[in-house]
């Protein structure tokens, strides 16, 4: 956090009042840290409400990671499946025009 350096000194009439005239009498701090304080403490609830934010992200980025490898995982073996499928049907299909083919010429030959 940085720290404030005021430019200018405190006028002279504030530098002459007495301790109890610069002290909030509910609270004791000093009128002149007063509202330093309260800008801190604005400060601090932005903070804890981004760390809340934040609490647990690790943990959802492991099981993320996880589902991302068990989810490409599940992909290759698709894709590996569906290479396999796709030589299989070709096969086939040659194997059918062979067939059709022969069929064809046995047609012709009576």
């Amino acid at each position: 956090m940085d720290r404030h350096i005021p430019m200018h000194a405190l006028p002279e009439e504030i530098q002459k009042m007495s301790p109890e005239e610069k002290v909030c009498k509910y609270c004791g701090v000093s009128y002149l840290i007063l509202h330093e304080f309260k800008a801190m403490e604005e400060k601090v609830k932005a903070m804890e409400k981004e760390m809340k934010f934040y609490q647990g992200s690790v943990e959802r980025e492991k099981s993320l990671e996880e589902t991302l490898q068990a989810l490409s995982q599940d992909f290759e073996q698709y894709k590996i499946d569906s290479e396999s499928k796709m030589e299989r049907l070709n096969m086939l299909f040659f194997s059918v025009v062979y067939l059709v083919g022969r069929k064809v010429q046995s047609i012709d030959l009576t």
